[in-house]
């Protein structure tokens, strides 16, 4: 069994989680329980991969190996029905960049560019970044999780270019189901819209529940879709930013490969290609169990809220390891509750205005990717904060 309890000292590395806290709030004596990655040691296959690697005293210009996108599309048709080959497959530098390459290629300055809110913050960024026109279709809360005003959503797609898609959803891990897949799909088609479809936590898909990739549901889906994956959340190695992006469609795949490979951005580096392939060919097993830690974080968090912080509405991940806490409800400010986070809690959590802005002042994105004694001692310390103790 692997030991997903180990708490692994991560300050001092150049780690953003943990060693930007100084420089960002003033302080070093908090606990991160926001940058989107987590603290279990990475997989011992990954790290062995990148150390006999390094047994090679030359570490120049590389290209994918055959073995590597074996690797990628074996791991794509066993867990996602999804048949493809390496010509559909494209590899990138992680999917933040990705959409912002697909930005650039596949529309123009001024175009409308749709998401849904609230939303992973680079998903607002970069349109606007990029001289796109934003347009935000907010989602309903219904039966504790997040879902799809469709009224709203048809509404506002008329006139759209591009629909980038957060598939599980992220701040909240919400698993979109195939017949609200469909609907996107048909939504989309009929106003000429392209869908980016960013499902970098596809793997995180905790049992019962079941990834389904947006390409799958139709041939509307299939024909209109950029869709990006990466190992880099599921295996803990973000930081060696791995990507690839699935295109099925001939003509949309010749139109934004073409870009990648004419601008020359989406080279690979060594370490990426011998992790990556070392993750998709050997990771079954870790991740059933890193998967089983998860789903036990998830029901403590639950659990905790409820007999101890009942006044905090959640959206509890179905995928992921990111919840959704709305604590609305304890009628502070903003200002305020950011500053009790931060200055008594001492616990660092992603701002919800980030996501979408002033609607979710009250909320904010907890990480639970942490050994269960780092989650029960932030959960402690908010309470402690809420309750007025010191």
């Amino acid at each position: 069994m692997i030991d997903f309890d180990e708490p692994i000292e991560r300050r001092g590395t150049d780690c953003f989680k943990w060693d930007a806290l100084s420089s960002m709030y003033g302080r070093d004596d908090l606990l991160p329980m926001w940058v989107a990655d987590m603290d279990f040691r990475s997989p011992d296959f990954v790290l062995d991969a990148i150390k006999q690697r390094c047994d090679h005293p030359v570490l120049g210009y590389t290209m994918p190996s055959e073995r590597y996108w074996n690797a990628v599309t074996s791991w794509l048709k066993r867990r996602y029905e999804i048949e493809t080959t390496k010509e559909q497959l494209h590899f990138i530098p992680g999917i933040v960049a990705g959409i912002a390459y697909a930005l650039l290629a596949l529309t123009q300055p001024g175009d409308k560019v749709l998401v849904t809110t609230p939303v992973y913050p680079p998903f607002l960024n970069l349109p606007k970044g990029s001289e796109r026109t934003l347009v935000c279709s907010p989602l309903k809360i219904e039966n504790g999780r997040f879902a799809f005003d469709f009224d709203d959503f048809e509404r506002k797609a008329k006139g759209c270019k591009m629909f980038i898609m957060s598939n599980p959803h992220n701040p909240a891990g919400t698993v979109w189901g195939r017949e609200v897949l469909q609907r996107v799909a048909d939504i989309c088609q009929r106003n000429n819209i392209i869908v980016v479809s960013d499902e970098i936590h596809a793997d995180l898909t905790l049992p019962p529940h079941k990834h389904i990739s947006y390409s799958t549901v139709s041939d509307a889906a299939k024909t209109n879709s950029l869709t990006f994956m990466a190992p880099s959340k599921t295996f803990n190695i973000a930081g060696l930013g791995s990507s690839t992006c699935y295109v099925a469609d001939d003509a949309l795949r010749k139109r934004f490969f073409g870009w990648l490979d004419t601008m020359g951005v989406a080279g690979g580096n060594i370490f990426a290609f011998a992790g990556a392939e070392a993750a998709f060919a050997n990771g079954e097993e870790w991740l059933a169990q890193m998967l089983d830690y998860l789903k036990e974080n998830v029901r403590f968090l639950d659990d905790f809220l409820k007999e101890r912080l009942p006044l905090v509405k959640s959206v509890l991940p179905e995928a992921s390891y990111l919840a959704w806490l709305d604590f609305g409800a304890y009628g502070m400010s903003h200002k305020k509750l950011s500053d009790k986070l931060i200055n008594e809690a001492r616990v660092v959590l992603n701002d919800g205005t980030t996501f979408g802005g002033e609607k979710y002042e009250c909320c904010f994105r907890i990480n639970l990717g942490c050994p269960r004694s780092m989650l029960k001692e932030g959960l402690e310390r908010i309470e402690k904060m809420v309750n007025g103790e010191k």
